[in-house]
């Protein structure tokens, strides 16, 4: 309450009634650096996406599904917390009695964020350029600068100025003069460049333009660009300071200039010259790094191979040590991580693991900490959600693993929820298949039994980039249509509050076949904990996939077991019979 009090003084000097703030800072990345977290500081919540609203008199923390019963459990109670869903930002401003103003950093926010915000209720939006929540955080922490580097073309499948000609002509075609790109990660793809600007991803922060000559100047931290990169370069990239940003977009004039709706903030939209026409949209990038090449499915194929590995070793010594000492969540994904580090191509996780017991399932970004850390045993779900980077690529898998007996109710809901995964895996995509369309089938089996889950049913996923990455995925919204290339995650499941927590995740890709068919296939090769399946409630197909998928498992996973993990492999693989 106090830092909300210190908060209110401030905006109170800059004659607002309200302030604004955002998850996520001037990169509009999913995580954002401890000393940058602005809204983990003012609500003391973890997740990668939020919006706080703080009022004279009443705060307000607005989360979407997955994260209603993390607030619960980390947020104060000075903050009513609103699932998006139920309740829009713009709802809290319904019924004014007199127009208000609203404080925001202008940096951190697009003018269609802000628009959602405030709807059409009587808001005076005030932008602010010196952020709030700055002038209250004393002490906070530094992060050193990390050079950038080049991607070899064995990781990466295609030159940068081959990519560049690829993206001239899209411009070119819309006759598009400048295109301002803001969103890190495709910076980093279309150069081939990665760094460590985040600490789940290989980024490359700064702000990027492309003319329409294929010209690219690159607005970023110099201390961060080697002299290998500039001789590698030379003149076909123009780097200068990112503070310059600004003034070089004020002197465009008389252009027609695209700007990404998504990471484009109200304070670059807003200085553009009035002269300009201003082309809002989604960058086009964004699907061309998302139809990976022939080198990035090849090597993503070799990054799960290395994640395959090192779970199902972890799988193996958890199913034969829970019931004999200690074990806990932070010292199991503790183990999982040295299982990682046997590997020479391991750089570090993709995201924080959700190593969850009993109802900390239920939390879907659960993250266990010294508060919650329960310890693994008794009868339940244990899940697992993690992920990795390495230059061949980025994972993200889940297995939710029977410790002790498991009920039968636990196990009919597992199976059900297994029946939508084998669903979305088995779809029969067509030319106009889109996410949505399969996000239905997976969802179809559990709500044929009254249940749901709150999340999509997959994701998007970079190739040694985000682990998280549009326009692809699997949710009830999404229109982008399946295209061959697209990597995605499959990953339905079923959570019940102070209970447990069931989610099974592969991660799959889009490969065109013969006659031009598409078909999904597995990247991800780790055994399904049959220990959980209840086999009367799948069908026949349903079952000949578990066995297909297990015989690959097998077969791929087999050199890498020593003679106790053979033995275990053998019989976590063996088929199932009606």
């Amino acid at each position: 309450m106090k830092k909300i009090n210190q908060l209110r003084e401030v905006f109170k000097k800059n004659n607002c009634d309200g302030y604004l703030i955002p998850k996520n800072d001037e990169y509009f990345g999913e995580y954002v650096p401890e000393n940058r977290d602005r809204l983990k500081f003012i609500s003391e919540f973890s997740g990668s996406s939020g919006l706080a609203i703080i009022l004279k008199k009443t705060s307000y923390l607005f989360v979407d599904g997955r994260y209603t019963l993390q607030a619960k459990v980390e947020v104060n109670k000075s903050f009513k917390i609103c699932e998006i869903s139920k309740i829009k930002p713009q709802d809290v401003f319904k019924n004014l009695s007199r127009q208000i103003s609203l404080g925001f950093d202008p940096k951190l926010f697009t003018s269609n964020t802000l628009n959602n915000i405030v709807g059409n209720n009587k808001i005076s939006l005030i932008p602010i350029k010196d952020n709030l929540i700055d002038k209250i955080w004393k002490n906070k922490s530094k992060t050193k600068d990390k050079k950038f580097y080049l991607l070899e073309k064995k990781f990466h499948g295609e030159h940068y100025l081959d990519k560049i000609i690829r993206l001239k002509k899209i411009l070119i075609s819309n006759q598009i003069d400048y295109l301002f790109c803001t969103a890190v990660e495709n910076i980093s793809w279309l150069i081939n460049i990665r760094g460590r600007d985040s600490l789940s991803s290989p980024l490359t922060n700064g702000k990027l333009i492309v003319k329409k000559d294929g010209k690219i100047i690159f607005f970023t931290n110099l201390s961060k660009i080697t002299l290998q990169i500039r001789i590698f370069f030379k003149k076909n990239i123009t780097f200068k300071k990112e503070e310059l940003f600004l003034d070089y977009i004020k002197k465009i004039k008389k252009s027609k200039i695209l700007i990404d709706k998504k990471t484009c903030c109200y304070d670059f939209e807003k200085n553009l010259n009035s002269s300009n026409k201003i082309i809002k949209t989604n960058d086009p990038i964004d699907l061309l790094k998302a139809l990976k090449n022939k080198t990035e499915i090849s090597n993503t194929k070799i990054a799960h191979l290395f994640d395959g590995i090192a779970l199902t070793k972890f799988i193996f010594w958890l199913k034969n040590n829970y019931s004999k000492k200690r074990i806990t969540e932070i010292s199991a994904q503790n183990r999982l991580e040295q299982f990682k580090k046997l590997c020479k191509n391991y750089l570090y996780p993709s995201f924080n693991t959700i190593s969850a017991f009993a109802q900390n399932g239920a939390i879907v970004h659960y993250r266990a900490n010294k508060k919650t850390n329960k310890a693994i045993t008794g009868n339940n779900f244990y899940l697992l959600d993690s992920g990795s980077q390495y230059l061949y690529g980025t994972t993200d898998v889940t297995r939710t693993i029977a410790i002790g007996k498991i009920s039968k109710l636990q196990k009919k809901i597992y199976s059900t929820v297994l029946k939508g995964h084998i669903a979305v895996s088995s779809y029969e995509i067509k030319k106009s298949t889109t996410g949505k369309d399969i996000d239905k089938v997976a969802r179809a089996p559990l709500f044929k039994i009254g249940h749901n889950y709150s999340h999509g049913t997959g994701h998007g996923v970079g190739y040694f980039l985000n682990v998280h990455e549009g326009p692809q995925g699997l949710s009830p919204l999404n229109n982008q249509k399946i295209l061959p290339g697209m990597i995605l995650s499959n990953e339905p499941g079923f959570y019940k509050e102070n209970k447990f927590g069931i989610r099974i995740e592969n991660l799959i890709y889009c490969k065109k076949i013969n006659n031009n068919n598409l078909k999904f296939l597995d990247f991800t090769m780790v055994p399904i904990d049959k220990d959980c399946i209840n086999k009367k409630i799948l069908n026949q197909k349903e079952i000949n996939w578990i066995n297909n998928y297990h015989e690959k498992v097998y077969y791929i996973l087999k050199p890498f077991m020593n003679n106790v993990e053979l033995t275990m492999l053998t019989n976590a693989c063996s088929a199932i019979f009606r």
